[in-house]
């Protein structure tokens, strides 16, 4: 621990008034100490893992962290900021700021270190002897583990974060984490009786296992990168277990790996706590037990209210489906399987659950336009537009005859896209309620293709679906019938509400509804049709691959997921797929012409990005937007609108959902249709060389050489500008 940090790395009167800012001043002090190399791709790390969740911890602690190419060694910054900054935390700002980098393959050992100083930030002492030090050796020396007292002159604090506290049992590699000093769950100190259950108002014996032993729960917690949040939930589930009397045993499922519970203490207990913001791996191994789902957030800010909910599900007899509830058996036991782990913490509004479980039907439906779209696209190349009107082959094949295999593809295709539906309902379904909402979903799903309520039926069916089957898995029921719920029980009554639903109820107006959205879309010309072009254009290039983009990307598949589409929905397919194309295409055109404005890994990720773009896969421009959001999203933003437009103008007309320059054949107008994409990379690309040309270059940057090193014989006072 004595090389991951030092005095030079604590900065005791941060003055810095965001966290933005506060992380540039830690991360300063690593580029001086040459354990940074690209300042700013180092902070743009930061910032892509402050987005995916804030780092603030409530007893004023920031822990603002990343895993980065551009680190050479773990390392370990310190801050402590007199006014405070704001982190995201719940009970307001931080005055103790921890600034973690680890290098993007970093060994275990190190990350080891840093999730034990992680578990150490739970301890009161340690952080009030870092409020009172005064002198910046003395808080690297804390920080180490170390005392700088005299040695007869012992400090209460922190044990050496290089060790594993006592409340580790297994490695210290993000195995299995213990409740307390003992070996295993049987000596931990949650063994105490009596006393208030933490969150949940219980006393230590009520809802406790069998034989008056303590309750017993056994929890995972994971984080996006695996270092910090991860290590914090499982300290803060153990400190409150030991409160309430419970016995908690910790899998935390960190970047250093993890070390799987045993299977005996998992058969043990009486209840679950998955606490993560990335898939559970090998989630089936907790099934049919009373389980608590949410973020690893709410396992920091509120353990106890997660203990004293599972002990309440416990006493309920609500368990999960048996055979692991979208578990990872099906996909190599990752737990990947499952979109949506979670409804959503109580922290979440309605509005972004309600987006995560569309994403989660999108997300399994695109593949299917992707397949079923493409194979539609190419029976028309072949067997020409009529071939829509070909018999089955089933009755009509002739081997030599390419007409039979353009109708082939053509019936193969029509095959998949009938499935769109169907697997955007069940998905959706599946993202609220895990696997008991396959089968209502896909019902639901069928049932709006048969009423031709269409896409807005699929929602609908998909919502409704996952709603109902929450509402069964609520009610409490006699043992007897646990067994017979995931299998019998929830599909039979959730499909029979829904297929009421949607054929006595709601089905007819959601049809008209589609209907009128269709004829809407068919009445579209000049200017009004343009305008649409822009807008969507606009939609495509604002998150790159996100839940905008999908929006305007599904609304386009939509219109051509039928036999037939109409000339306006062939339309509005190509004005999509050339506003997708524009991002990448332009940011790999701008490390061409201007590579001096980017560092050698973004030049590198140019060149990948004139395939991806070309194949109209938008995300190809996502590691530069992460790295200089204000100036690529905006530019890529006015690009893609101009494309959008244009291509609408054109009247360019596309029968495949997806393909890029690949499916150039099949565009109607395609000459036009180049020029218009053409059109919007170079605004685009324009715009980001003039943006970032009038950025203030950082001093001490290199000339890069031809090859996009470092040149030695450049002069050193040269600068290489880099995103502010």
């Amino acid at each position: 621990m004595s090389d991951m940090i030092s005095a030079d790395l604590v900065d005791l009167d941060l003055s810095a008034e965001t966290k933005e800012a506060a992380a540039r001043a830690l991360a300063e002090r690593m580029v001086a100490r040459g354990r940074v190399t690209d300042l700013e791709g180092f902070l743009a790390d930061v910032a892509a893992r402050e987005a995916q969740m804030p780092t603030g911890l409530d007893g004023g602690i920031g822990i603002p962290h990343c895993r980065s190419e551009h680190v050479t060694e773990p390392t370990l910054a310190f801050g402590r900021s007199a006014a405070g900054i704001d982190f995201g935390a719940a009970d307001g700002p931080a005055d103790l700021v921890f600034l973690l980098a680890a290098p993007a393959r970093a060994d275990d050992a190190h990350l080891t270190i840093l999730s034990a100083l992680a578990r150490q930030l739970m301890n009161a002492e340690f952080t009030a002897a870092l409020r009172s030090v005064g002198d910046a050796a003395d808080a690297a020396a804390l920080i180490r583990g170390e005392d700088p007292a005299p040695a007869d002159e012992p400090r209460a604090g922190a044990e050496p974060v290089g060790e594993p506290t006592g409340g580790t049992t297994g490695d210290a590699t993000g195995g299995t984490a213990g409740v307390a000093a003992g070996d295993g769950p049987g000596d931990s100190a949650g063994e105490e009786s009596g006393g208030e259950g933490a969150g949940g108002g219980e006393s230590g014996g009520e809802g406790a296992g069998e034989s008056g032993r303590p309750f017993r729960i056994v929890a995972v917690t994971s984080c996006p990168t695996g270092i910090a949040h991860t290590y914090i939930a499982a300290e803060s589930l153990e400190n409150a277990g030991r409160e309430a009397g419970v016995e908690v045993v910790v899998e935390t499922q960190g970047s250093a790996g993890f070390t799987r519970l045993d299977p005996a203490v998992i058969a043990a207990a009486d209840g679950v706590i998955l606490a993560h913001d990335v898939a559970v791996r090998e989630k089936d191994r907790f099934a049919g037990k009373p389980t608590v789902d949410t973020g690893v957030k709410a396992a920091v800010n509120r353990p106890g209210e997660l203990i004293g909910e599972v002990r309440s599900k416990a006493a309920r007899g609500e368990v999960t489906a048996a055979g692991g509830a979208g578990a990872g058996g099906a996909a190599g036991g990752d737990g990947a399987t499952t979109p949506v782990g979670r409804g959503g913490e109580s922290g979440e509004g309605y509005g972004t659950r309600l987006r995560t479980w569309l994403m989660s039907g999108v997300s399994y439906m695109v593949p299917f336009v992707a397949a079923g779209g493409l194979l539609i696209a190419l029976g028309f190349a072949i067997g020409g537009y009529e071939i829509n009107k070909a018999p089955s082959v089933m009755d009509h094949f002739v081997w030599t005859q390419a007409d039979s295999w353009a109708a082939l593809l053509y019936q193969i295709g029509g095959v998949s896209f009938a499935f769109l539906v169907p697997v955007l309902a069940g998905y959706i379904a599946y993202g609220m309620a895990d696997r008991p909402g396959l089968v209502p979903g896909f019902v639901g799903g069928s049932i709006a293709l048969t009423i031709d309520a269409g896409f807005l039926g699929g929602l609908a069916a998909g919502l409704i679906s996952g709603a109902v089957v929450l509402a069964i898995q609520r009610v409490r029921i006699p043992a007897a019938l646990r067994g017979i719920m995931p299998v019998v029980v929830i599909p039979l009554i959730s499909s029979a509400v829904v297929g009421f639903l949607m054929f006595v109820v709601i089905g007819k107006p959601i049809a008209s509804a589609q209907e009128a959205m269709t004829d809407w879309l068919n009445g579209l010309s000049g200017a009004n049709a343009v305008l649409l072009g822009a807008l969507l254009g606009l939609m495509m290039c604002f998150d790159l691959g996100g839940p905008v983009n999908k929006v305007a990307y599904t609304f386009a598949t939509a219109g051509i997921a039928v036999s037939d589409p109409s000339d306006s929905a062939m339309k509005i397919m190509a004005a999509v797929m050339a506003a997708g194309m524009v991002p990448p295409l332009a940011m790999a055109l701008a490390t061409t012409v201007r590579a001096r404005l980017f560092n050698a890994a973004e030049r590198e990720n140019g060149k990948a990005a004139w395939v991806l773009g070309a194949s109209f896969i938008s995300e190809g421009a996502i590691p530069f937007a992460a790295a200089d959001p204000l100036r690529v999203i905006p530019s890529s933003m006015v690009g893609g609108a101009i494309t959008g437009a244009l291509s609408m103008a054109f009247g360019a007309t596309l029968r495949a959902p997806h393909g890029g320059v690949f499916v150039v054949p099949l565009i109607g107008n395609p000459l036009l249709y180049l020029v218009a994409v053409a059109a919007g990379v170079c605004v685009t690309t324009a715009l980001v060389i003039v943006l970032k040309g009038l950025r203030r270059p950082v001093p001490g940057a290199t000339a890069q050489g031809p090859g996009g090193g470092t040149d030695p014989s450049a002069p050193s006072g040269a600068k290489q500008p880099v995103a502010a």
